[in-house]
């Protein structure tokens, strides 16, 4: 379990180093370029979803409580100090950006995804560190 967790957060900072060569683009090229609008929300998706797979896995491989959301998965690495209970706090809201993402694609403001979303991408690094240092 704990080499499918590394190949995991080596995944994920594989999709963060794209997203940060799309970045400086995002608000010249996300209304006018479909396929640049497509590969951006595709990388925040799987950015999104495997942050959230890497809770779950992290929990099932510490034998914590099965979570009963996306939410409380990542809210259990805090309430366990597996990350800081704060940064957890905060930091589980990617479980709603990864459901709009998925659900509600169609009312995506850009200048939400390249001033805000886009913003947060280095919380997604020290959630990878937080979860690296919390193996044995």
């Amino acid at each position: 379990m704990q080499h499918r967790i590394e190949k995991k957060i080596a995944s994920v900072r594989k999709d963060l180093n794209l997203l940060g060569e799309l970045k400086p683009l995002c608000e010249e090229k996300f209304l006018v370029d479909p396929v640049y609008q497509g590969a951006l929300l595709h990388y925040l998706y799987k950015v999104a979803d495997n942050a959230i797979s890497l809770a779950e896995m992290l929990i099932k491989y510490k034998e914590l409580p099965k979570p009963q959301s996306y939410y409380e998965s990542i809210d259990l690495l805090g309430e366990y100090r597996l990350i800081p209970p704060e940064f957890a706090y905060d930091f589980a809201k990617i479980a709603s950006f990864r459901n709009f993402l998925a659900h509600h694609y169609e009312n995506i403001d850009y200048k939400v995804i390249c001033q805000e979303s886009l913003e947060k991408i280095d919380e997604i690094e020290e959630y990878l560190t937080y979860i690296e240092v919390s193996l044995p």
